[in-house]
């Protein structure tokens, strides 16, 4: 049963909740500003120890003070800005750590984590689990008279109302393409007078309001609708034709510069914003490809939704049309994304091992192979092994046979790559038997730590093994039946930021995976064959075998 217990080791256990530490609280909170949130939480930690029972809650990188923001120890200070408003609830020696927060402020929002003392010898925090609070407030006003007309001054007041922050001065400042012939000592107040010009049509406009003393800042983006005065401008045909791209869950648009092409994220959400300057103001429309006379377009508004971009490139054009005339503007879509890696995926067969390996990515990546330090990609076979590669559309896959050359200690491993990326799993054959280590398909930092943490567990475990055999087996008696196993985990990934020069790369603020798209799999498997308990001759001999175990 001994395996069975390496598990939660092998696949997300830790060395701390090994020793009897353990937090359970919810690692992300979300509040509005104003109200009151209840954190539900418990730990543990190693019962031999005596004495009284404190727990804290401290706010992270807070050089200031080391005051904790809540605690039952009565002769330690709290912070000023919380004390009153956030308290423990429950009983500590329930292993109750709950924390309660009332009228949650802007300025709270952080990253905290949670310490244990007990008598003179336990001082422990639980800092491998921490609990990010996250307090929303309301986005800035920003108020002014429509509409905007080139050449006359408008004057635009940014206004944010803070119940629950009020200690907090409020700074302000402005931000956008209009403003680059602006003073800026005069960017940075609550008002703002500002000239359209008729290249201010279309671009962005920020109010950025930080309160002061703390790393909370909330901002509101506005799109500048500047129209041609009457007095001002000639009628004129369409002309100055630009296109603004925005993605999911962002309202700015970022303008498109000297580019007839841009990469964007496989399954990212997007909207295209046409803009050209006319007067009388232009019809604009989107078509799939070039316009036609005959064309309909698929869409008879500026703005063009693009919920899920399906191929793997399409080309949209604008078209602005006044009575005075008309003119097109186009765009490429280029969609791309990292390898996506599954397997490798190994069988063996009496004295031969057949690995396959399969991976998505836009464009097509391509797949090869490691055999030690030898290199193998390709199609072709000799009396040792048979390499195979085919691809369709995003997929790649590849196969390897190995017909001779199974030795101890063996390095074998499957890479996709492409210009954005490259990922890698590798199998490594075990001494013994004929047995093999799998790294798969698990990405993030951890890898690596996962790896290491796996194989000194599964050496001390043989190492344990053989021990306890040695000293029940009988002097002059081999030992005949090496300890046997197979363990899945890890992969890795390595990003490439190289793209042809007549491209732009275009990514939303945050990295996060693209809507519709799910996270890599994580799996794991460990299979022990024909592990036997030897007991003394003289004794009846007993065995057991293990089957295999998979989780995924």
């Amino acid at each position: 049963m001994v395996p069975l217990l390496l598990l939660p080791l092998l696949w997300g256990g830790s060395l701390q909740e090994l020793l009897g530490y353990e937090l359970r609280v919810q690692e992300s909170v979300v509040v509005k500003a104003c109200m009151d949130v209840h954190v539900p939480c418990s730990f543990s930690y190693p019962r031999y120890y005596s004495g009284e029972l404190f727990i804290y809650w401290f706010r992270e990188k807070d050089h200031h003070t080391n005051d904790a923001v809540a605690t039952n120890d009565r002769k330690k200070p709290v912070k000023p800005e919380t004390q009153g408003r956030f308290s423990l609830l429950g009983n500590p020696s329930n292993n109750d750590c709950s924390l309660s927060i009332r009228e949650a402020r802007l300025s709270d929002s952080g990253v905290y984590y949670f310490r244990v003392e007990k008598g003179p010898t336990l001082k422990y925090s639980y800092r491998e689990k921490k609990l990010n609070l996250q307090v929303t407030g309301e986005k800035p006003d920003i108020q002014f008279l429509e509409p905007l007309e080139s050449g006359r001054p408008t004057k635009l007041t940014c206004t944010l109302s803070l119940a629950c922050d009020e200690a907090h001065p409020l700074l302000f400042s402005w931000v956008g393409d209009a403003l680059d012939a602006m003073n800026p000592d005069t960017l940075h107040s609550s008002e703002l007078t500002l000239t359209p010009r008729p290249q201010d049509h279309g671009t962005n406009l920020t109010c950025l309001v930080t309160l002061q003393g703390s790393q909370v800042a909330l901002e509101r983006t506005i799109w500048l609708n500047v129209s041609s005065s009457p007095c001002l401008s000639a009628p004129d045909a369409p002309r100055n034709l630009r296109i603004s791209l925005s993605f999911r869950n962002v309202t700015a648009f970022k303008i498109l510069q000297n580019t007839s092409s841009i990469l964007i994220s496989e399954g990212q959400e997007l909207q295209l914003l046409c803009i050209a300057d006319s007067n009388p103001p232009a019809q604009l429309s989107w078509f799939q490809g070039s316009p036609t006379l005959e064309a309909t377009p698929i869409s008879n508004t500026e703005v063009l939704e693009l919920p899920y971009l399906g191929t793997a490139e399409a080309e949209l054009t604008c078209q602005a049309q006044n009575p005075l005339g008309s003119e097109n503007i186009s765009l490429s879509l280029i969609v791309v994304s990292p390898p996506q890696l599954l397997g490798p995926s190994c069988s063996q067969e009496d004295e031969s091992l057949r690995c396959s390996c399969s991976s998505r990515a836009r464009p097509a990546p391509s797949l090869r192979w490691r055999l030690g330090k030898g290199l193998l990609e390709g199609n072709f076979s000799n009396a040792s092994f048979e390499v195979s590669s085919s691809s369709a559309g995003p997929w790649a896959n590849g196969s390897l046979s190995l017909r001779e050359g199974l030795s101890s200690g063996v390095s074998l491993s499957c890479e996709a790559l492409n210009i954005h990326g490259a990922r890698s799993g590798s199998v490594l054959l075990l001494p013994g038997k004929p047995a093999f280590l799998v790294v798969g398909a698990l990405g993030g930092a951890g890898a690596m730590a996962l790896l290491s943490l796996c194989l000194c567990l599964l050496f001390f475990y043989i190492l344990k093994a053989r021990r306890k055999q040695a000293a029940m087996r009988p002097e002059g008696v081999d030992d005949e039946d090496p300890v046997m196993g197979t363990v899945a985990w890890g992969s890795r990934q390595k990003p490439c930021s190289d793209s042809p020069p007549d491209q732009m790369v275009l990514s939303p603020a945050e990295d996060a995976p693209p809507p519709g798209e799910q996270e890599d799999l994580h799996y794991a498997s460990l299979n022990f064959h024909e592990m036997t308990s030897r007991e003394p001759q003289d004794q009846e001999a007993t065995s057991t075998e293990y089957s295999e175990i998979k989780t995924s």
